[in-house]
């Protein structure tokens, strides 16, 4: 058997794996994100970023719709009414949530996103966060994480519900670049603004997607 050393092994892998996986996992081990025993998960689902290129397919029998980020405060809540507008035309059985994975329950969303939502005709004054329960897991068709940290922290916490688990960006145009979409929280309202309008993009995918049977 030949032995190859540790250090050129990691060489040849690094070179055969696409430039911006390889960055991603510089970036991921840099900033230790996650705790060591779901390591493996995160890297098999940022792997799958860049080998699954699959358009994603609404399941027909679809009515439960969760939105999910860090905080519930930016992304989630704007998604949440979003697609209430979307479908408010689509019947009566539709049920849209929000929350957040480490939401403070009853927090007001965050000023850029209340001024921002504004430009989209969407109203969040009122909201106040909710925390992702296991009860809303259960409930939901189709769940939706806005970035790889979401759906990992979500897939570690629900392994269950990985089948009916999406990253809303699969969403955006074809010619976007990537399917993250980040948290704005420490970038300004400018990128908030422009946060909003991939979610306004996705969202309006998402809904024009969803089989006109459910508006029966």
């Amino acid at each position: 058997m030949i032995s190859v050393p540790i250090n050129k092994f990691k060489s040849v892998v690094r070179r055969m794996l696409p430039r911006a996986f390889a960055r991603r996992i510089s970036e991921y081990r840099a900033q230790q994100i996650y705790e060591r025993d779901i390591h493996s998960v995160y890297l098999k689902e940022r792997l799958a970023q860049f080998t699954d290129t699959s358009s994603p397919q609404v399941p027909t029998s679809a009515r439960s719709f969760l939105f999910v980020c860090y905080g519930n405060i930016m992304r989630s809540p704007m998604c949440e009414a979003l697609m209430r507008r979307a479908t408010a035309d689509r019947g009566k059985y539709f049920r849209v949530i929000s929350a957040g994975l480490n939401a403070e329950p009853g927090r007001r969303a965050h000023p850029w996103a209340i001024s921002s939502a504004v430009k989209f005709g969407i109203s969040l004054e009122q909201h106040c966060a909710r925390a992702l329960t296991s009860e809303m897991v259960e409930q939901a068709d189709l769940i939706f994480a806005m970035d790889l940290q979401n759906r990992v922290e979500l897939l570690s916490r629900f392994p269950r519900a990985k089948e009916k688990l999406f990253l809303l960006g699969m969403f955006r145009e074809p010619d976007s670049d990537g399917i993250e979409i980040h948290d704005p929280y420490y970038l300004g309202e400018d990128a908030t603004q422009h946060c909003y309008q991939v979610l306004d993009t996705c969202i309006r995918n998402l809904a024009f997607r969803i089989p006109l049977a459910l508006t029966n």
